[in-house]
């Protein structure tokens, strides 16, 4: 209860501030590249309930006719925008209304695509997916240049799936396993100076 409070004033609080800056970002990917202003994708949430995240659209419109699922190093189907974007994770920025509407957390386990979830053993799976995604989690501060690595594999998907996801899942059942309010706020604030550092 704690925890879903802190998300509502927290996320409330965030969008205010930050909408001038949600303008903005908005302007440019809407100039930058033909097409939406927003992403949404399907991905799987709390007890395995699909949703549908939102974020800034940081690829061209057909990329995922172009291209595997995972983002990898370089990847021109990133537009000029989105490298920018996702540099500084401003992309994620519009999962504050995921958030809002329950279907996420400021802090859990980033939400997986359910192509990549099937991959989950079962018993993980189950305790992964006890607590709500998150826009930020330790394993996703662990593996934050992800395409980076994923760069020069010859099969990025592939390896994704059979060294990256492992790690990443296990960095997660140990989060849900010990999450308190105390741990979210370390997480956070930990986010914050890892993307300042950047």
């Amino acid at each position: 209860m704690a925890k879903r409070l802190f998300d509502l004033l927290a996320a409330g609080l965030g969008l205010l501030l930050i909408a001038p800056l949600l303008l903005v970002v908005a302007l440019v990917v809407r100039l930058d590249s033909p097409g939406p202003v927003f992403f949404r994708q399907e991905r799987v949430g709390r007890h395995g309930r699909l949703f549908r995240i939102h974020k800034f659209r940081t690829m061209r419109v057909d990329a995922p006719s172009l291209g595997p699922a995972v983002t990898v190093g370089a990847d021109p189907r990133i537009t000029r925008a989105g490298r920018v974007l996702r540099h500084w994770r401003l992309d994620e920025l519009p999962q504050f209304l995921d958030v809002l509407a329950g279907d996420m957390s400021l802090v859990g386990p980033r939400p997986e695509v359910p192509r990549y979830v099937a991959h989950y053993p079962e018993d993980l799976k189950a305790r992964v997916l006890s607590v709500r995604p998150g826009l930020t989690d330790p394993a996703a501060l662990a593996y934050i240049d992800e395409a980076t690595l994923l760069a020069g594999a010859a099969d990025p998907e592939a390896v994704y799936v059979r060294e990256i996801l492992p790690r990443k899942l296990a960095a997660q059942v140990a989060y849900a396993d010990r999450a308190t309010l105390a741990t979210d706020v370390a997480v956070l604030w930990r986010t914050l100076r890892v993307l300042l550092g950047r």
